[in-house]
């Protein structure tokens, strides 16, 4: 595997937001009014207490775990960063990740000097359940979970867990106590752009917990990122997500057909976004439907070359998108 130099990812470029923005897999239905409420009434003229004292004990709660395997984290990328520069601190340099991943899994490993190695031999597995950019399942997982070295630290990135439209994580509890999990809530929140995440140690990590704090900056988070995960946990927020899945659900069945009737591809996915292969390269005509107001993800760099991902929009944006793509000759 060859490990990526530079950071690719959806969302705004040099110009800006566009219209119809299909290439971030946030919620289309967002901003969550409570989120967003919180947001508005956070106090920015402060600082947040520096260790989260609270912000951890709701986490906590809301996960049903002691605060000290609470790790927070400006983002899941820095967290990611993070855990790798750890776990190549204790020696670690070999990592498995899936062949089609986050880039930042890769990137962290390449500044470090991992090598890629099967998933027996590997100091940091990533694991993502629904996976990125397919949106499926991660197969395996919980053979791969039983089958942890001791000496291996295993992230089970969970970005995506609260936008699955279909199904169940399919890790038992006790597993799921053996690795770290990832959340960043601000995708399913609508919130893309407020950077917080926080993951749920194992149990036996207290020594990598503490590892992780001396490698932290001073304030990872500022009022708004917590703000945003303390929404999360709220009643409010979590019945907004809920109903929001419903209409998920009925738009990507809407966007998946006119897929169809475009002539590409689609691939199976069990969550608010799928990948598709076009009947024709996308490249060549990204600038013109970027003109058009419409930003899909070339998913070359996930390692799936000549598809696109699609975050599931409305269907407003789903009709841009079908009169676009057949005036967007090169």
């Amino acid at each position: 595997m060859t490990f990526l130099d530079e950071a690719l990812h959806g969302g705004p470029d040099a110009r800006g937001a566009a219209p119809h923005d299909f290439s971030t897999n946030a919620n289309g239905c967002g901003p969550c009014p409570a989120a967003l409420a919180a947001l508005q009434q956070a106090d920015a003229s402060r600082y947040p207490d520096s260790r989260y004292t609270a912000l951890c004990e709701t986490l906590a709660r809301f996960h049903g775990v002691d605060a000290e395997r609470i790790v927070i984290a400006a983002s899941a990328s820095e967290f990611i960063a993070r855990i790798t520069a750890a776990v190549a601190q204790q020696g670690g340099r070999g990592v498995w990740m899936p062949p089609h991943s986050y880039g930042d899994y890769q990137r962290a490993a390449g500044a470090w000097g991992f090598e890629y190695v099967p998933p027996n031999e590997a100091d940091l597995i990533w694991c993502c359940d629904p996976s990125s950019p397919l949106g499926q399942v991660h197969e395996g997982l919980q053979l791969q979970v039983d089958a942890l070295a001791a000496r291996s630290t295993c992230v089970l990135d969970l970005a995506y867990e609260p936008l699955r439209l279909d199904g169940r994580l399919q890790l038992n509890l006790a597993p799921r106590d053996r690795v770290w999990q990832l959340w960043t809530p601000n995708k399913a929140l609508g919130l893309a752009g407020v950077r917080a995440a926080y993951a749920v140690a194992p149990r036996a990590a207290g020594e990598m917990v503490l590892r992780l704090g001396r490698l932290a900056p001073s304030w990872p988070l500022g009022a708004h990122g917590v703000a945003l995960l303390e929404a999360w946990t709220g009643a409010a927020a979590q019945d907004w997500l809920r109903h929001s899945l419903h209409t998920l659900r009925a738009w990507k069945r809407q966007q998946e057909l006119l897929c169809a009737e475009l002539g590409w591809i689609c691939l199976p996915s069990l969550a608010n976004y799928f990948c598709a292969r076009p009947d024709v390269p996308y490249a060549p005509r990204a600038a013109a439907l970027r003109d058009a107001g419409i930003r899909l993800r070339d998913t070359a760099s996930f390692g799936l070359p000549h598809h696109v991902r699609l975050g599931v929009l409305s269907p407003a944006s789903q009709a841009a998108l079908q009169r676009a793509w057949p005036a967007a000759r090169p």
